[in-house]
């Protein structure tokens, strides 16, 4: 498509926005978190940063770009909050979770003091609290888990930090699930669920960019969940990012990816074990040249 014609406005905008706009958001959304973004996220754009103008009070995007080039810190989180996509439900992809429970309890007959697991897009806390339960359920009560939850999303660790949710959340989840692990808000809260203190104690919430060079973690972990991440990152970015996880699992760890994810591309560090299951290839870590 020429550029003129993707130039041109479709219908009355509030803010001026070129096609080369949209090619700087994407560079820099790209340098800073490794999204890319295809020609048909344009609008997508458009509509996430337009909340963004009128909060700063910028009237045109080209404006608005060149004030985020001078790099306010607060600003850069805020666009990176605005650009990045938080889709996540409990247990979503369920066929993971019996796989993590058997893990787990392979792990501990080995006499392991804590399971360490690491979701690593936790969004807003529906994964790693999933995880949670999943540790409870066999183990019961204060079980041997520690779990990291990590995002780029400052906005939405909040949320996950607080675990307060509307009830149509957890409307598909087990009945006795539903007693043993929430809270249901009476009053002004009414129509709004708390996660028990109990799985809140069994997750540490905390910011980490996958595109960093280095990241502040303490492994090495039981389990890595990196699900409907990698989608988002071109070639290169999805392979940086799996031969970093590869020093920080342990040798018979799991590594769990979305259900629209392969990673065939890093079979020199990671083989399919089961449904998007995969497991530490031989030799990967003397293959894997970290900088």
């Amino acid at each position: 498509m020429p550029n003129e014609e993707k130039n041109q406005d479709r219908g009355a905008r509030e803010f001026m926005y070129t096609f080369e706009d949209f090619n700087r958001v994407r560079k820099l959304l790209h340098r800073h978190a490794g999204i890319s973004l295809s020609d048909a996220k344009q609008e997508l754009v458009y509509s996430r940063l337009s909340r963004r103008l009128r909060v700063t009070g910028i009237k045109t995007f080209a404006a608005y770009i060149q004030f985020l080039e001078s790099e306010p810190e607060v600003e850069w989180q805020a666009f990176i909050n605005a650009m990045t996509t938080n889709l996540t439900s409990f247990f979503r992809e369920a066929h993971h979770f019996p796989v993590l429970a058997e893990h787990m309890l392979q792990r501990r007959k080995k006499n392991r003091d804590t399971i360490a697991l690491w979701c690593s897009a936790a969004s807003t806390g529906e994964e790693p609290y999933s995880m949670a339960m999943t540790a409870v359920e066999i183990f019961g009560s204060s079980p041997p888990v520690e779990i990291i939850a990590t995002d780029l999303d400052t906005r939405v660790l909040e949320i996950a930090r607080i675990g307060i949710y509307k009830e149509e959340k957890i409307e598909k989840l087990d009945p006795e699930r539903i007693k043993r692990f929430f809270l249901r808000g009476t009053g002004q809260q009414s129509g709004m669920v708390k996660v028990r203190q109990e799985l809140r104690d069994l997750v540490t919430f905390q910011r980490l960019n996958l595109q960093d060079k280095k990241w502040d973690l303490q492994p090495p972990f039981d389990a890595i969940f990196c699900r409907n991440v990698m989608i988002y990152f071109d070639k290169t970015t999805q392979l940086s990012i799996l031969k970093k996880f590869v020093p920080l699992l342990r040798p018979d760890g799991l590594l769990f990816a979305g259900h629209s994810e392969s990673f065939y591309n890093a079979d020199e560090y990671f083989t399919l074990r089961g449904k998007t299951v995969y497991e530490l290839a031989p030799n990967a870590l003397a293959k894997c040249d970290l900088d």
